[in-house]
C-alpha cells in the first residue's frame, strides 16, 4: 500500500498497535533521545514514539518510526522484508544485461521507469505556512549526545532529512540522507560523503563559481525516506525508485526560489544556497560506532525560506550503537542488495548483515556449490559495487543460515584454517568458512528412520511439543 505522507503512515502504525504516545512535556535536548534509545532496546525494537509536547516548541516529535522489522515492512507495503528480494529481482529479470548494474541502467530507460516519473502538483501541504523570516530555532531539533556539536555549535542535528540537489543543468536530481547541523536561525552545515550524488553536484556548481540551491525536506512518504538512504547508482533517481516501491508516482512540489522539487507531503521544507567554497565546522556527532565523529568543514547552507504544514510533525532518528532504528532501514536495504548479488554471483542463495556491523558492510553470504572455490567467490563478492566497501565478508555453505550467528561461528571454528582461509586486504577481512574439496571428514547425519520414529513417538516420551 502507498502512504500519502507521514501522518498516513502513523495512522497505519496506530492500527497495528505500533505507536506509543507520550503526553507529557519532554525536552528535545537529550531527553527525547534518551527515551528513544531505551525504546529501541526493548523486545522487537519497541514502538514508534509520538512526543506530543516538546519543550520550547509548538510541534510534536516522532521517533523510532522504522525501528522494527514489522514497522519497516509496513512502511514499504509488504508483509515481510524478504519479499523485497523477489520484488526487485522480478523487475530486473525483465531487463537486458549480464550484471546487476547493467540491468539497473536498462531499467532507467524502460517504460516502467517512465511510469514512475514523479507528478508535479501546485497545491502542496508542505506550503501551508511560510516562516518569515526563516527561523530554525522554532523547531524541536534534537540533541542526542552530550558532546554533539562540540566545540562548534549547540549540537542540534536534523537526522531524517531528505537533502535534494541537482546538477547545474538541472538534468540530474539527487535525494540523499545526510546529517544536517543547525548552526543558527538561518544557517546549516550538511555533512555528505565525497562519493555522494550531492557532493558531485556541489563540485559541478563550484566549477561554475555559482551558488548551489539546496532543499531539505523533513517527513513525507516513508518510501521516499527509505529510498534516500539507499546506495543507488548514478542514473537511478530516488524519487522514481520510491515510486516503484510504493506502486505509484511520488507527488512533488516546486521549490519557492529554485528549480528543485520536494515531496508535496513533507512536514517541513527548508530552502537555501551554498556559495562556492563556503564551509563551516559541523561539530562532533555521536555515531553508530559508539564514538563521536570528529568535527569537519562541511558545506554551509544559508537558509532563504522555510515552509511547513500548519500542524507540523517533526520526525527524527537517534544515531548510536546498535540496535537502533537505522539498523532496520539498513536491513531492508540488505534484502534489495541480495537480489543484485544474485545476478552478479549466481551461487549466492542468502545473505545477512548483523546489526552490530551493518554500517561497516559486515556481511555473511551463503552460497551453493562452493566446495574448493570459496576463495574465488569471496573475491568476486568483494569486487561488486554492492559489497565493495565491506570491512568483513564471511562465506558459508548454503546449508548454513547466514542469520544464525552461532551456526556461522561454529562453521568458522570447524572449517577455517587461518593461513589458508583468511585474507586481509587493507582494511578488509575475508573469511572462507565453506567446506573445502580437500576435506575428507565425514559429516554427521542422523538416521532418517530413527528421526521419523522419534518424531512419531515424541508425546509418548512425555514431551508436550512434537517440534
Amino acid at each position: 500500500m502507498a502512504f500519502c505522507d507521514l501522518r498516513d503512515f502513523l495512522s497505519r502504525l496506530d492500527e497495528l498497535g505500533e505507536l506509543h504516545r507520550v503526553p507529557v512535556t519532554v525536552d528535545p535536548m537529550h531527553e527525547i533521545a534518551a527515551i528513544t534509545c531505551r525504546a529501541c532496546r526493548l523486545p522487537a525494537g519497541g514502538p514508534a514514539l509520538l512526543f506530543q509536547q516538546a519543550l520550547r516548541s509548538a510541534f510534536p516529535v516522532v521517533t523510532n518510526l522504522f525501528g522494527s522489522k514489522k514497522r519497516m515492512a509496513a512502511a514499504l507495503g509488504v508483509e515481510r522484508l524478504e519479499e523485497l528480494t523477489s520484488w526487485l529481482r522480478g523487475i530486473l529479470d525483465r531487463e537486458p544485461g549480464s550484471s546487476a548494474l547493467e540491468r539497473l541502467t536498462a531499467l532507467a530507460a524502460s517504460n516502467l521507469w517512465q511510469r514512475a516519473t514523479p507528478q508535479l502538483v501546485s497545491a502542496a501541504p508542505c506550503r501551508e505556512v511560510r516562516e518569515d523570516p526563516p527561523d530554525l530555532s522554532r523547531f524541536p531539533v534534537l540533541k542526542s549526545w552530550p558532546l554533539d556539536g562540540a566545540p562548534d555549535h549547540a549540537g542540534r542535528f536534523i537526522t531524517l532529512p531528505l537533502v535534494i540537489t541537482a546538477d547545474p543543468a538541472g538534468r540530474e536530481t539527487n535525494c540523499g540522507m545526510y546529517r544536517v547541523a543547525v548552526l543558527g536561525p538561518d544557517r546549516l552545515a550538511i555533512h555528505w560523503g565525497e562519493s555522494s550524488g550531492a557532493a558531485a553536484h556541489a563540485r559541478a556548481w563550484q566549477t561554475g563559481r555559482e551558488p548551489m540551491p539546496v532543499a531539505i525536506a523533513v517527513g513525507g512518504d516513508p518510501a521516499v525516506t527509505f529510498a534516500a538512504t539507499l546506495p543507488l547508482p548514478k542514473g537511478i533517481d530516488e524519487f522514481r525508485f520510491a515510486g516503484l516501491l510504493r506502486g505509484e508516482p511520488v507527488e512533488l512540489a516546486p521549490c519557492l526560489a529554485s528549480g528543485l522539487q520536494v515531496p508535496a507531503g513533507a512536514e517541513l521544507v527548508i530552502e537555501g544556497v551554498i556559495h562556492p567554497g563556503e564551509t563551516a565546522r559541523d561539530g562532533a556527532f555521536g555515531n553508530h560506532t559508539g564514538y563521536y565523529a570528529e568535527p569537519l568543514d562541511a558545506p554551509l547552507v544559508r537558509v532563504t525560506s522555510i515552509s511547513r504544514r500548519r500542524d507540523m510533525l517533526f520526525p527524527a532518528t537517534v544515531v548510536g550503537p546498535p540496535p537502533m532504528e537505522d539498523c532496520w532501514l539498513a536491513a531492508a536495504a540488505e534484502r534489495l542488495i541480495l537480489s543484485l548479488l544474485q545476478i552478479d554471483v549466481p551461487q549466492v542463495c542468502d545473505m545477512y548483515q548483523p546489526h552490530a556491523g551493518i554500517f561497516h558492510g559486515g556481511t555473511i553470504v551463503a552460497v551453493r556449490n562452493a566446495v574448493g572455490g570459496g576463495g574465488e567467490l569471496l573475491a568476486r563478492l568483494g569486487e561488486t559495487p554492492w559489497l565493495g566497501r565491506s570491512r568483513l565478508l564471511v562465506l558459508v555453505d548454503a546449508e548454513q543460515s547466514p542469520a544464525d550467528i552461532a551456526g556461522v561461528y561454529w562453521r568458522i571454528m570447524n572449517n577455517v584454517a587461518w593461513e589458508r582461509d583468511l585474507r586481509v586486504d587493507g582494511e578488509r577481512l575475508f573469511v572462507d568458512a565453506t567446506r573445502k574439496d580437500t576435506d575428507t571428514r565425514t559429516p554427521l547425519r542422523p538416521d532418517d528412520g530413527v528421526e521419523a520414529l522419534v518424531g512419531k513417538r515424541w508425546r509418548e516420551y512425555g514431551f508436550d511439543d512434537g517440534t
